[in-house]
């Protein structure tokens, strides 16, 4: 967890996950652990300083995990507590690797340009950057203010530690402490903060420093691998002396280059005169004859060429580390791998063959080559076209040596001479290390390798935008590879950090990211605070936050000017600050997820062309507006306001406006001071919100909303992109509605020529903008006294809304108006009334709530509170068909798919995906603000209820009273705001009406036991038979307990005996509902017939008795509720009232034949002692439309040989897995894919589990029944425990006594499925079941022996989300199943595969309940390790239940976890055994 005194986020830690192209921007101010990492042991590492301690990036500390609940990972997290700006970096690892995963954390510290070296002197400053502070500003960037190197660019710095000496007047000698106490003046009175640019990437040509420190820079010493490209540089300066000569005239190649003819011609000598004669390639290639005779010695001599490296099949060359010609060397050793010969007499052919590879190894060079010289051509010639041909370029005329043909990519510090007396420089060491790279940039170039290290080609192929005022630096990896170069630029850093607020990182996407990191690490060391910005170049917004994230960036340069149109412009405003109006309200702490780099949105950039000469001068005004309404930093370069053009610019050294030269009639000033003003207002009352209506092509309207107030501030800005003078525009610009009441015109104006001016003449002693140009401007008027826009009638534009129609009478390109528009009085009431009754949820709506005098009587009442948990059924879930079965439904929304519950849970599933991303075009938003049919839908649903539940129908009514009478802009986030509050209310009234165990459980455990409440209802129709009259405290209306949903929830379809008692214990028992459990109990109880009780319920009247395994899941749970429940053993006295006294019996009614409890679990074991058999009631089709007759015939019983519970046929299944054939074209149909006849190992279990509860409550006088017939209790548990592993192990040794057919065995180490199948082979197949027997009689299994078969099941069954209900090894798996499918494949038509190899969840609770079990015998470092294990498994059910829109667990999936479409979405025996592992934790 991440936090801050105002917020808290939370970075979920995944296995493998990488996030250094990701951002996550906190304000200054956990990290839990992902399902990836549960269970392991993971440590999270991060360089954000302990209290006390200074930030060293490369140290690195540990965080301590915290897990308030304890029972598992899901809610484990580190903390970590950020109020230091900067970039953090984090990692984390586990078990024995370090590194699995890391990222970045940037926590931002809580602007007009000026070029610097036309301010002055220092004491002249103030004068001339009042202006910025007059005009709203509230930070100044100034360029550099080093001394400048000979070009007097901006950015070409001689000298980084001294201040430029031009800021000193005559007779003093002002200091970098004089311009650091004139910073904070500026701070303390003006409230201006300054920032200024740092520059790491290049120096001037002429700085001193580099003639005494030439390793500083790329030189043709230490990046030889520039050399021939720097004999390129050479040979096209000669050539552009040969051009200014004449000397190629004759050739069709003048000096003044003026068309295509030229152009070719300059091709020409290109290749001919330059690359032909350079001869490049060889500085690629090898010396052949050399390397044969070299080769030739080495053969001759006998050396061995050792080990050949795993697939080397490749000459391995060696580039020269000199870069000289044919200086490429060859790997002898490679050679003498790939050249063998065989006898003494084959070593000249195998030179031959050798000298034959080198030959094709310097072809492929000169090839490589010659394509590098076609793209050096391409580049030259597009230079040569944009500079002296192109319309839109500098045209610069003819070829001079002051003018060369193209730039200089070197320095030559030497004195003029021959291109031939120039190469033998590549000799002298000394004068070599001075000849070194200029800077520059590549288009389309990777920002994140150097273009000067080797492997770039970038100088030979001319692909440089080169800066011939600069020297690109060479930091090498690190201090030690340039101690000089990082020393100085450390002391640059320092002095800047020291006496300013803020740092510009110049060119940062070409300065290496290792050495941007270093500085500011040592910058904010002495300014933690430090405000950093940056404009990056790197095409790709992924690549943006690498170094947003590496550098710690607070914002990146964005600009207005590169938007082609005004579309693109408003796209922009949206894209890069603010929420869409009518956000929903986010939770204080929510998960930190990816966003945008925050920007500093500039009309124009300093450095780049003149918006006048791009657009129209009319344009600047709108366009200024526009980036004014931005929700994020903003600001402009000084004589953009003053509508500065292009010639404007140039001045005298050291010169700036004078004094008083700019007022508020200059330009657009007095408007841009107002737009400042508005953008700083915005921005501290919370306007938060932005939405960009594009009106038509050229007007642009942006709303700035407050989510608290709901006022708002809406710009309509008509662009001039082209003059108005020269294209026609519209005459008509069309009406717009404003929703709500406009308060005033917070401004209008608009750019108008002057008359009697003259036009603009350019100053040569100061920078002066068009005087014939201002702005006319009002501000704060009412709306009847615009001269832009009138107020047409109002319009409820088909709907019920308060809207003001304006229409535009003078809104001219150019222009621009401003309003302030509130809620109308009737909206504005309703909605501070219905903020004041959310506060109740979250202090978040106090802001702007407001006292409602006198609110419904229901809305001051705690309604939630009285609520049962059945109650809570109906409030929360009820899928469809549970609606449908009262006469209703769950909601359609159109054009979307109905929501998965008629209950909250179907709303607040939608809404949590769409609340996060403000999705606010979801479809659901959509249908909200149509109309109010969903407000209906959830308030009607309610109040067709009885008692409370009514009562909280009515609640929801009254709050969507006022919700009715907002714009339908905030329907969505309020109807969310209203249902959420509900929904959250009512899930800690569930929680605290249950067990300790679960109040006290993590958000996993709350999250399975919500299951007990979405699986248990209580229907208009009753789904158990009635209870004995002799029960106390039944309801009116007993829950019933859904098999899974939507299937298995309505109709003689809800209730299955099996499935309820797999359920019961972690659905009911350890949620603390006892009363529950016991009528379910006791209901089924009553149904008891044969010895067995129902699997389908069908209310009892109508039940299927065809289930041998119900009956003991049903006396597992009467163990599990005297174990469980204090006080339990008192069921067993517990009337029962018998629907079925004897097996002819028919249905009785409630109170006609009542027993005690302990009655009927004595004559379920006596009745299997006895033996049952019988034919189902109404068998036939009519029952069972695929089912043969034989499988109508139920038996079970008793092995008195064994002890063992048997019975089944071949032809039914009376086990879970109970799939019956349907299929006729695959001739599967009424045979059973699982008969499992015989003796089930899980029954053998829970019989077992059974017996010897019942032999211990007897001897403590609980139970009265010692016997069952004529064996006594204790005997019968003796001879299941003598005969289990004996009949049921499948022993490792293959030649073991034991097995009764061994040639069926093909898994060993495992327990039988089975015991005595009527197919044998089907016993010994590898199933999950046998870990339901470990769990409930764990006696019957040796330690070791259990160990190694769950290993096994393991291995072959585990999956991820479920068990595989067959080995992936048998003949008949498949883990596809599809209900759907009719072919002839007898093994998969109508999913006769349910059970064959399909992954179910509820398997994996015991099978993960029996690890721990059997681990704890092993020993503490194996339990610990099955621990880790356990909630590593956890952490995917914990995954998928958030993930679900049904909250639930599914029922199975496919293999490997794969979606299944025809399981249940949510089954409760698969929450109830996920939920029984976590209480074993």
């Amino acid at each position: 967890m991440v936090q801050s005194a105002t917020q808290s986020r939370a970075l979920f830690l995944n296995d493998m996950e990488r996030l250094e192209r990701t951002l996550f921007r906190l304000e200054q101010g956990t990290f839990p652990s992902g399902p990836t990492l549960q269970g392991k042991k993971v440590r999270v590492h991060t360089n954000y300083p302990a209290e006390g301690q200074r930030f060293d990036r490369l140290a690195f500390r540990a965080l301590d995990w915290m897990n308030p609940a304890g029972h598992d990972d899901s809610d484990q997290f580190c903390r970590l507590d950020l109020l230091v700006a900067g970039s953090y970096q984090y990692y984390f690892g586990c078990g024995e690797d370090e590194k699995v995963g890391s990222g970045y954390i940037v926590v931002d510290p809580v602007l007009t340009t000026y070029l610097a070296k036309c301010l002055g002197p220092l004491d002249q400053w103030p004068d001339r950057l009042r202006v910025a502070k007059e005009t709203g500003y509230n930070m100044i960037h100034l360029t550099p203010l080093q001394p400048l190197g000979l070009s007097r660019s901006c950015y070409s710095l001689s000298d980084q530690l001294e201040l430029n000496p031009d800021f000193s007047p005559p007779g003093r000698n002002y200091t970098w402490s004089d311009v650091g106490g004139l910073v904070e003046r500026l701070r303390r009175e003006w409230g201006v903060a300054c920032i200024t640019d740092v520059v790491y990437n290049h120096t001037a040509s002429s700085s001193k420093w580099l003639r005494l420190h030439p390793e500083c820079g790329f030189n043709l010493v230490n990046s030889p691998h520039l050399r021939a490209a720097w004999v390129l540089d050479r040979a096209l300066w000669h050539l552009s002396g040969e051009l200014a000569d004449g000397r190629h005239a004759e050739r069709g190649l003048p000096a003044l280059i003026l068309n295509q003819q030229h152009v070719n011609a300059l091709r020409g000598v290109l290749w001919e005169e330059v690359f032909l004669r350079l001869r490049l390639w060889e500085f690629q290639q090898v010396n052949v004859e050399k390397a044969v005779e070299q080769f030739h010695k080495l053969l001759s001599s006998g050396v061995s060429p050792g080990c050949s490296p795993e697939g080397q099949q490749q000459l391995r060359l060696v580039t020269d580390p000199q870069g000289r010609r044919f200086g490429t060397a060859v790997d002898m050793k490679s050679a003498l791998q790939l050249f063998r010969p065989h006898s003494p007499s084959d070593l000249q052919e195998c030179c031959g063959w050798f000298k034959k590879r080198l030959q094709e190894l310097n072809s492929e060079s000169y090839k490589e080559m010659a394509y590098h010289a076609e793209q050096a051509t391409n580049c030259i010639v597009g230079t040569v076209v944009y500079e002296r041909l192109a319309e839109d370029g500098p045209k610069l005329g003819p070829v001079t040596r002051k003018d060369p043909l193209v730039s200089r990519y070197f320095t030559f510090p030497f004195e003029e001479m021959t291109l031939d007396q120039e190469m033998t420089l590549l000799g002298h060491e000394e004068k070599a290390r001075h000849i070194m790279a200029h800077n520059g940039w590549v288009a389309g170039d990777d920002p994140l390798h150097s273009f000067a290290e080797p492997g770039s080609q970038v100088y030979l192929r001319r692909e440089l935008v080169c800066w011939g005022d600069s020297v690109k630096l060479r930091y090498g990896a690190g201090p030690q590879d340039c101690p000089y170069l990082w020393a100085h630029m450390r002391k640059y850093t320092e002095i800047t950090a020291k006496h300013f607020h803020g740092v510009r990182l110049d060119n940062c996407h070409s300065t290496p990211l290792h050495v941007a990191e270093a500085m500011l690490a040592a910058a904010r060391a002495i300014r933690p605070n430090l405000y950093v910005i940056a404009e990056l170049f790197t095409g790709s917004e992924l690549i943006d936050n690498v170094f947003v994230n590496r550098l710690g960036i607070t914002s990146v340069v964005r600009e207005a000017l590169s938007a082609g149109s005004s579309q693109e412009q408003g796209r922009l405003v949206y894209r890069f600050g603010g929420q869409p109006v009518g956000s929903f309200v986010q939770p204080t702490l929510r998960p930190l997820v990816p966003c945008v780099a925050h920007a500093l949105f500039l009309d124009v950039t300093h450095d780049n062309r003149c918006p006048i000469q791009l657009r129209s001068v009319y344009d600047s005004l709108p366009s200024s507006a526009i980036v004014s309404m931005a929700c994020c930093a903003t600001g402009s370069t000084r004589g953009y306001d003053e509508l500065v053009p292009p010639s404007g610019t140039s001045l005298l050294p050291g010169r700036g406006p004078d004094p008083g030269e700019v007022d508020l009639q200059t330009g657009i000033v007095a408007a841009k001071l107002a737009l400042n003003r508005l953008h700083r207002e915005l921005v501290e009352q919370g306007f938060t919100q932005v939405y960009v209506d594009q009106v038509d092509e050229d007007i642009v309207a942006i709303t700035r909303h407050c989510p608290s107030t709901h006022q708002s501030v809406v710009v309509v800005a008509r662009t001039a992109f082209r003059d108005p003078h020269t294209h026609q525009y519209s005459l008509h610009a069309p009406p717009m509605f404003i929703p709500g009441q406009i308060e005033e015109v917070v401004l209008e104006a608009r750019t108008v020529q002057r008359s009697g001016l003259d036009s603009f003449v350019k100053d040569r002693r100061s920078i002066n903008g068009l005087v014939d140009f201002t702005v006319e401007l009002q501000e704060h008027i009412q709306l009847k006294d615009s001269a832009v826009v009138r107020l047409a009638d109002a319009s409820d534009q088909g709907s019920p809304e308060f809207a003001q129609e304006i229409v535009f009478e003078k809104l001219s390109p150019g222009s621009v108006i401003v309003f302030r528009v509130s809620l109308d009085p009737g909206s504005q009431d309703m909605v501070g009334a219905l903020r004041g009754h959310l506060a109740q949820f979250s202090p978040l709506y106090r802001t702007g709530a407001l006292v409602d005098e006198s609110p419904p009587v229901v809305l001051n009442t705690p309604i939630m509170s009285t609520l049962t948990l059945a109650d809570m059924n109906v409030l929360l879930y009820r899928c469809d068909a549970e609606e449908r079965a009262e006469g209703g439904g769950c909601y359609n929304v159109p054009s979307w798919v109905p929501l998965k519950y008629g209950g909250l849970q179907g709303i607040v599933s939608v809404m949590a995906d769409v609340r996060p991303k403000n999705d606010l075009g979801h479809p659901l938003c959509d249908h909200l603000r149509q109309g109010d049919w969903l407000m209906d839908y959830v308030a009607n649903r309610l109040l067709a209820q009885e008692g409370t539940l009514q009562e909280v129908g009515r609640w929801f009514q009254a709050m969507f009273d006022y919700l009715r009478h907002a714009p339908r802009y905030l329907v969505p986030c309020y109807f969310d705001a209203i249902v959420l509050g509900a929904y959250t209310t009512a899930l800690d009234h569930v929680f605290r009406q249950m067990s300790r165990f679960v109040q006290s459980g993590s958000s996993l455990v709350k999250q399975l036991a919500l299951g007990s409440v979405q699986m248990c209802g209580a229907g208009l129709f009753e789904a158990l038979p009635p209870l004995s009259p002799g029960v106390a405290d039944v309801p009116q209306r007993c829950v019933s307990l859904a098999a899974g949903l939507p299937h298995f929830s309505s109709g003689v379809f809800r209730c299955w005996g099996r499935d309820t008692f797999i359920s019961l214990r972690g659905l009911l028992l350890l949620t603390g509902r006892h009363l529950e459990a016991r009528n379910m109990i006791l209901a089924f109880a009553g149904t008891l017939r044969y010895g067995l009780i129902p699997n389908l319920l069908g209310q009892g009247a109508a039940a299927r008795y065809n289930s041998r395994d119900a009956v003991w899941w049903w006396l597992q749970c009467v163990q599990d509720y005297c174990t469980l429940v204090p006080r339990g053993t008192d069921i067993l006295r517990c009337p029962v009232s018998r629907m079925y006294p004897t097996n002819t019996s028919q249905p009785q009614p409630a109170g006609a034949w009542d027993q005690p409890l302990h009655n009927v679990v004595h004559e379920a074991l006596q009745r299997h002692m006895q033996g049952i058999q019988f034919l189902e009631h109404d068998a036939g089709p009519q029952t069972d439309r695929n089912m043969s007759s034989q499988g109508f015939h139920v038996e079970a019983g008793v092995d008195q040989d064994t002890g063992f519970v048997s019975g089944g046929n071949r032809y039914n299944c009376g086990t879970w897995m109970d799939k019956m054939g349907e299929s006729e074209k695959a001739r599967n149909k009424g045979v059973p894919a699982t008969p499992r006849d015989g003796s089930a190992v899980e029954m053998v279990g829970l019989c077992k589990s059974t017996l010897r509860w019942l032999v211990t409550l007897h001897g403590e006088g609980l139970f009265p029944y010692a016997t069952v017939t004529i064996r006594e209790t204790h005997l019968w548990d003796r001879k299941i425990q003598e005969n289990f592993e004996r009949l049921f192990y499948v022993s490792p040794d293959p030649l073991s006594p034991g097995d009764a057919h061994p040639h069926l065995v093909h898994k060993r180490g495992i327990y039988k499925d089975s015991c005595g199948a009527s197919s044998p082979w089907c016993d010994y197949q590898l199933r999950p079941n046998f870990t339901i027997a470990m769990v409930v009689a764990p006696e019957l299994f040796t330690v070791e022996k259990a160990w190694e078969a769950l290993g096994v099941a393991e291995e072959k069954l585990l999956g991820p989300l479920g068990m595989k209900t067959l080995d992936p090894d048998d003949m008949v798996y498949c883990g596809v199943y599809d209900n759907e499918l009719d072919n002839d494949n007898f093994n998969l038509a109508r999913g006769f595969n349910y059970h064959q190899g399909p992954e179910w969840v509820w398997p994996v609770g015991y099978f993960l309940r029996a690890k721990l079990y059997f681990a704890k015998k092993m020993g503490q470092e194996t339990y610990e390790n099955t621990v880790h294990m356990v909630k590593n498994v956890l952490s995917r059910h914990s995954v998928h239940l958030e993930r679900s829109s049904w909250k639930g667990l599914p029922e199975l999936t496919n293999e490997n976890g794969q979606y299944c479409p025809f399981s249940c979405e949510s089954q409760a025996w698969s929450l109830a055994t996920i939920l029984e592992v976590l209480y074993d934790l």
